[in-house]
Parts: structure tokens; sequence; C-alpha cells
């Protein structure tokens, strides 16, 4: 994360909040979902490695009850 404040979940665990200088490794064939808080914005960088010559796998959209709660 490199401004701003956001969440992150890895499916089946807990939304974590993210603030600037975090990192979020995600090992391959973890399903999770990150986005800016309700009232923040956020920027971030990704780095992708390519496993199986797959970079990332988009999921469904996850929609607002999954993080209006928070």
């Amino acid at each position: 994360m490199t401004e701003g404040a956001g969440w992150v979940q890895h499916w089946g665990g807990a939304v974590q909040e993210i603030r600037p200088g975090d990192v979020d490794r995600i090992p391959p064939g973890t399903k999770r979902w990150h986005r800016a808080t309700a009232t923040t914005r956020m920027w971030h960088a990704a780095l992708e490695e390519h496993l199986n010559g797959t970079v990332v796998t988009w999921m469904e959209k996850v929609g607002g009850e999954a993080y209006e709660q928070r």
C-alpha cells in the first residue's frame, strides 16, 4: 500500500486494515479481496509472478455486504 487506507481479506480469514507501507503477500491459489475503506481512497502497487503461465485469476466481484459491515 502506498497511500490511503484499505481492507483486505483472505477467504476464511478476518478482514484486516492496510495502511501505507503494509505488504499483503498472497500465496498461489489464495482467494481474497481488497479495496479502500468506506471513507478513504487507497493506492497500491502490485507485483505478480507467473505460475503455470498465469499471472492472476480474477474471481467474481465482491458485493457491498462483504465490507459495508466494517
